[in-house]
């Protein structure tokens, strides 16, 4: 079964590394200003490494990157928004119904009841209908019921190889998005009518941050064996779009044991080497405790990513 988020970079500051170097030299040389906008390539990579290995890290506030995560639950945007040094725009249950629509669609498709595909003139028989379908894919075979139930809802992972939890699962959640059906055809509004959801409910969200509190916070947080699945999920998938596009800047990036290693060592190494294992700890422990031997075990179980 599918997972359904998708991560996407689809804004960033495109000359971010050379900014970073040009404010890091500005805190420090009286050169003119056209001097320190004319910095080689090199100079960029040096400067770069030099604020990195000192935490100097406020010329990187000057670089920034906007995400679209799409199909996450309302537990990871809870989650998520909680880092205050960004800014969101996140779909709204009270004006759309959002990936619901989708899951009674398939319900209808998937019981015969040939509902609309929007509700037109009389909106109420049209969610009467979507209720139905919905109530009527509860009565299908229980591994039936995953399928429509993730169209509009994240399945934790964990309950994939529990055929009696998915399908405790799958059912509690087609009952929430019945119920929500079930309210609008007797005239709820939006609202109120999205209270009976269940919080794996899908979401949409934009995401704007700048590289300081990436490198600094959300990576080595979220990145995490200790983050909750989904938003650890969601902060290698930012990972991966950061290296593809501005690899000086992110490839030391990584789980809190990533960021304690490489800030305090005299050349940092990248990721990618200790998910490898062609770079060995030296840190005692983690700062989430995890001594130094269990540390590339715990990056590789962290690093796993679900499809």
């Amino acid at each position: 079964m599918l997972l359904g988020i998708t991560v996407r970079l689809i804004h960033y500051t495109e000359d971010a590394p050379r900014f970073v170097a040009v404010a890091s030299k500005t805190s420090l040389s009286r050169k003119p200003l056209q001097q320190l906008l004319e910095i080689s390539d090199e100079e960029v990579e040096v400067w770069i490494k030099e604020t990195f290995r000192r935490q100097h890290f406020s010329p990187w506030e000057h670089a920034g990157y906007t995400f679209m995560v799409d199909g996450l639950s309302r537990v990871a945007s809870h989650q998520l928004v909680r880092h205050r040094h960004a800014s969101y725009t996140q779909m709204s249950h009270r004006y759309t119904e959002g990936y619901l629509r989708n899951l009674a669609l398939e319900a209808s498709s998937l019981t015969g009841n040939n509902c609309p595909e929007r509700p037109s003139g009389n909106k109420r028989e049209v969610y009467a209908c979507y209720a139905k379908a919905i109530e009527d894919a509860l009565k299908t075979p229980n591994m039936e019921q995953a399928r429509p139930a993730s169209i509009a809802f994240v399945p934790p992972p964990a309950l994939h190889n529990r055929e009696d939890l998915l399908v405790r699962w799958a059912g509690s959640v087609l009952r929430s998005a019945s119920d929500y059906y079930r309210l609008l055809s007797q005239g709820a509004l939006r609202e109120d009518a999205r209270y009976v959801l269940a919080d794996s409910v899908r979401t949409r969200i934009v995401v704007t941050v700048n590289a300081r509190e990436l490198i600094q916070v959300f990576l080595p947080l979220r990145m995490c064996t200790k983050a909750q699945w989904e938003i650890r999920h969601i902060a290698w998938a930012m990972w991966r779009e950061l290296v593809k596009v501005h690899p000086q800047l992110f490839k030391w990036a990584g789980p809190s044991c990533v960021y304690r290693e490489n800030t305090s060592r005299t050349e940092p190494v990248e990721l990618q080497k200790f998910l490898e294992g062609g770079e060995k700890f030296t840190i005692p422990r983690c700062p989430e405790l995890v001594e130094n031997k269990v540390i590339p075990a715990c990056l590789r179980v962290a690093s796993f990513q679900f499809h």
